[in-house]
């Protein structure tokens, strides 16, 4: 199986800036589709970001101009560099992995801005 592996969750403050890190490892063959979502408590999962094997990527409203995401393909990591933090990024941040169809998922980091 896939398996992907989380870090860089922490508390900061409002303005505060945070980097995550997703890195994949196992069955894979080739560069796959990556990006990341996000679930507040109470609320749906939503995309923040997306990234395709050739590097090119989408960001949801709420982010753009904020986040970035970008890769390492050497590494088959994925980053999550976050700027200007709100507390309304609050959430559980999880990195996904599409391939053959198939979507994998890390177990998520916990990521907490205040106010």
């Amino acid at each position: 199986q896939v398996q992907l592996v989380e870090s860089g969750g922490d508390l900061v403050q409002a303005g505060g800036s945070l980097r995550l890190s997703c890195a994949a490892s196992g069955s894979i063959l080739t560069i796959s589709n990556m990006g990341w979502s996000r679930q507040a408590p109470g609320k749906q999962r939503e995309l923040v970001a997306a990234i395709t094997t050739v590097g090119s990527t989408n960001y949801a409203e709420s982010v753009k101009g904020r986040f970035t995401i970008s890769r390492d393909n050497g590494k088959n990591t994925v980053y999550l560099q976050m700027s200007t933090l709100k507390p309304e990024d609050t959430a559980v941040y999880y990195c996904y992995l599409n391939i053959w169809g198939m979507t994998y998922w890390g177990n998520g980091t916990l990521v907490t801005v205040s106010s």
